[in-house]
């Protein structure tokens, strides 16, 4: 049986948290995800998703395309076998973070360099 939400009083549109918003976009990005499928969970209109997304790419502190490749140089010296993220900040800045390194130390280094 379909559901119906009733909003009255001046306001008639819905508000969403940015928290809201950031895991309904998260779970569109999840490979294999369909946006109209994950929209009609939500009860949005894919247009509406679509357009969240546009806005999260667009906030610094947002959602970024990520690239994942075979290293083409040669990196610092890391455990064999050791997970790394490489990142490129305006083609100014590389750093790779090894996944050893704690996630709120890797989230500082990435926070201070996307300032420049």
């Amino acid at each position: 049986m379909a559901r119906v939400e009733v909003i009255t009083g001046p306001e008639r549109r819905r508000r969403w948290s940015e928290e809201q918003k950031r895991a309904i976009v998260a779970e569109s990005l999840v490979p294999g995800a369909v946006v109209s499928d994950v929209a009609r969970r939500a009860d949005i209109g894919p247009g509406q998703l679509y357009r969240w997304r546009k806005e999260f790419r667009a906030v610094a502190d947002g959602f970024t395309q990520v690239l994942i490749a075979p290293p083409e140089i040669p990196a610092a010296p890391v455990a064999a076998g050791e997970p790394t993220i490489e990142l490129e900040f305006a083609g100014k800045v590389r750093v790779r973070i090894p996944g050893s390194v704690p996630a709120d130390l890797a989230a500082a280094v990435v926070k201070a360099l996307s300032r420049r």
